[in-house]
């Protein structure tokens, strides 16, 4: 891979090479814009095949948190941290407390948090030896599990949708398909119950399955039955590329909108749903709840202030709408154009005060 000609075709600040003999860490933290403040993202544990797939996921990462922050409206740049290991073997204190020093040593300019394969333990470890971390025990003033969260903002952004799509934000009565009742799914489920909204639900998870039948009275289609369902909405709240050469062919919604990441397989399938009709909400700002909660931590958490700040996910699922509108865009390339006009907007403010 060519790092630096990838770093400059995007705008990369730093990448971090991490190596820690004792602990055997083997680690790459990479930040891509601190315009917005400093940048914050979680560290995935994986087990790469190479070094250049390490590279190339913690850089694709970072980058991704700098549109989802700016989006969001936080005061945050992106950044993302990456350990090369397999997570059910070789995971020590030593190996936690030695990342922890590495992100120390950045004085602030990355912070990080919870990702896959890594959890609430994981970062208490991380906390021993730096303060630039969150998502840690509740008992350490953390926030806890941020699905909640995340589905809440989920909820809002698709009644933002709804009101762009029907003229009201009221779900009551809509039929929503939601692919996923997991973590997030379940969560989501609940506030549609809620207001009244009609549910058909998939996933491979029977357990899962069986709770929101029991709870919510929900319909359930198998998994791969559950994209030609004829629906408002479209909620995919699991895996990702799940907007496809194949599955956009079977899609009956009037909009997409859920917490799963990457929802587009390519970018040429936001096209192919704007001209087919279908409103589609952008993963990285309908699904950034999460994040929002887990930066409140940072000024000492607040949940009535959090959820507060969630909520807003609304008006900015609003917001690319209106852009894509005003552009004559799909609303993922609107997203995108909202994320990186505030960061220019903020880049080219006066500095008032003197620098040491």
């Amino acid at each position: 891979m060519k790092v630096f000609e990838y770093m400059g075709k995007f705008g990369f600040e730093q990448l971090v090479v991490c190596y820690d003999k004792t602990s055997g860490l083997r680690a790459l933290i990479a930040i891509h814009d601190t315009t917005l403040g400093p940048a914050l993202g979680g560290t995935r544990f994986w087990n790469y095949e190479t070094e250049d797939q390490a590279i190339e996921d913690v850089l694709r990462l970072a980058r991704g948190m700098t549109y989802k922050a700016s989006a969001a409206g936080l005061n945050l740049g992106g950044g993302k941290g990456v350990i090369w290991g397999d997570a059910k073997k070789d995971k020590s204190e030593e190996l936690w407390r030695a990342f922890g020093r590495f992100v120390q040593s950045l004085n602030g300019r990355y912070i990080t948090a919870e990702d896959v394969g890594t959890t609430v333990q994981d970062m208490d470890l991380v906390n021993l030896e730096t303060d630039h971390v969150t998502g840690v025990s509740k008992a350490k003033g953390s926030s806890g599990d941020p699905s909640p969260k995340t589905a809440f903002g989920v909820f809002r952004g698709m009644q933002a949708c709804a009101k762009e799509a029907w003229g009201s934000d009221d779900l009551k009565g809509k039929v929503v398909a939601v692919q996923g009742v997991g973590n997030v799914g379940y969560y989501l489920c609940k506030h549609l119950h809620e207001v009244g909204a009609k549910q058909i639900v998939c996933d491979i998870n029977q357990e899962a399955i069986d709770r929101v039948v029991k709870e919510f009275g929900v319909e359930v289609v198998a998994p791969d039955e559950i994209y030609g369902v004829d629906c408002d909405i479209f909620s995919p709240n699991a895996l990702g590329a799940v907007a496809n050469d194949e599955t956009i062919k079977q899609f009956k919604c009037k909009v997409i909108a859920g917490g799963a990441n990457n929802v587009l397989a390519e970018d040429k399938h936001g096209d192919m749903l704007k001209e087919k009709g279908i409103l589609y909400a952008p993963d990285y700002v309908i699904n950034a709840g999460g994040l929002m909660n887990v930066a409140d931590e940072l000024t000492g958490y607040n949940e009535e202030r959090a959820l507060a700040k969630i909520s807003t996910i609304y008006d900015n699922v609003a917001k690319v709408i209106e852009i894509a509108k005003r552009d004559n865009i799909p609303t993922y390339q609107a997203a995108d154009r909202m994320a990186e006009e505030r960061i220019e907007r903020v880049g080219k403010m006066r500095s008032n005060y003197i620098r040491r």
